[in-house]
């Protein structure tokens, strides 16, 4: 059992102190969730502003850079350390034999790594037009800066990555916004008036968790009209993944509301003629919000791993869209593995932003239990 204990500030406040206070004592004293969580506040800050951070246009393309490889930082120049890192320039040339396209380092060429420096223009969020950027070198009209390599048609996998996380990203917390909308209204429901509407949606819920959830998404999917617009797309491949996943929340909130559904405050509003909805939405909900906030941030990874897999199958996000899924795609066949293996450093994003999610709710769902001492 984690034992929380207070800041010596806040000792003599132990049992006056709001049940908020409590969970951060709890949460603080969980050093890998805490971490994880700087890690996601890090990277949903990046994918913000994925724009700035990318060094060039995600679309940008060039067949003189296919499959180029990452470039390596060097901090090493005529024999003495550099704090400005530099990479060298890339020269491409055609084998005569295989006609494959051949990148190579170039090293009488050098480009110091600048910050803010003026790159492909872009439009912030639809609104603002700059063409700054958080780093990248001057010579970026001729030389790309490729940190993490090309892909198969010659665009920068690192921009591409950043702006890709902004669709996997959100899509993970708008899933789990909808999913909680479900859950707390059914769940709710069924814990608080029982009897044959209990039966019904529980019997519900448990004929969804017995499907194959693959071939589900694929039934589900398959649905959306062809010719509707990418963003209407990511909605419906959103409210897919919520009709599918608000199961988990609708149990947790049912098993909460029988618990609460019979203690004296409860009771206590009844007999004061309170509103039936005022019961729920001011007295039983708000009673148990630190669980429903573990609980999300458990359900985040699941939301993020469904679009990574059907778009990754080819039934979810289509190019021109970028997605962490859509990126993956690149690296469905062997070839592209064995000749370019950082066309699968996106999985390597989706499995870190997953363990994160993972390892935060653990340490929230630890803060938020009631019987912790």
């Amino acid at each position: 059992m984690t034992v929380a204990t207070p800041p010596k500030s806040a000792e003599t406040g132990l049992y006056t102190a709001s049940q908020w206070q409590l969970m951060w004592w709890r949460f603080s004293r969980h050093r890998v969730a805490v971490v994880s969580l700087v890690l996601l506040a890090f990277a949903y800050a990046t994918a913000l502003f994925a724009e700035v951070v990318s060094p060039h246009d995600p679309n940008r393309f060039s067949s003189s850079w296919v499959l180029a490889p990452p470039m390596r930082l060097h901090f090493m120049r005529d024999g003495s350390f550099n704090l400005r890192p530099y990479v060298l320039g890339l020269t491409s040339a055609r084998d005569e034999e295989t006609l494959a396209m051949i990148v190579v380092p170039d090293e009488t060429q050098v480009h110091p790594i600048r910050f803010w420096v003026k790159g492909d223009p872009y439009t912030l969020w639809g609104r603002f037009d700059s063409d700054l950027h958080l780093f990248g070198i001057d010579a970026w009209e001729e030389q790309p800066l490729f940190l993490l390599g090309a892909d198969d048609l010659g665009r920068d996998l690192f921009s591409r990555i950043m702006y890709g996380a902004r669709i996997s990203l959100s899509i993970g917390l708008l899933g789990v916004g909808f999913s909680l909308l479900f859950g707390v209204v059914l769940g709710g429901i069924s814990g608080y008036y029982g009897g044959l509407i209990d039966v019904i949606i529980q019997r519900i819920i448990e004929l969804l968790r017995s499907l194959p959830t693959i071939p589900l998404w694929l039934t589900l999917v398959v649905i959306l009209p062809p010719h509707w617009s990418a963003l209407r797309i990511y909605f419906g491949i959103t409210l897919i993944l919520s009709l599918i996943g608000w199961t988990g929340m609708a149990r947790v909130v049912r098993g909460r509301f029988l618990a609460l559904r019979e203690e004296d405050f409860i009771m206590a509003a009844r007999l004061a003629n309170a509103p039936q909805m005022r019961i729920i939405m001011r007295h039983m909900v708000p009673s148990f919000t630190s669980h429903l906030i573990a609980q999300m941030t458990l359900a985040v990874p699941g939301m993020i791993l469904g679009e990574t897999a059907l778009s990754f199958l080819g039934l979810g996000l289509q190019p021109p869209v970028v997605s962490w899924g859509v990126l993956l795609q690149g690296a469905q066949n062997l070839r592209s593995v064995v000749l370019a293996p950082w066309l699968l450093l996106p999985g390597f994003f989706v499995v870190a932003v997953v363990l994160a999610f993972n390892f935060a709710g653990d340490g929230l769902r630890d803060a938020a239990d009631p019987y912790a001492i």
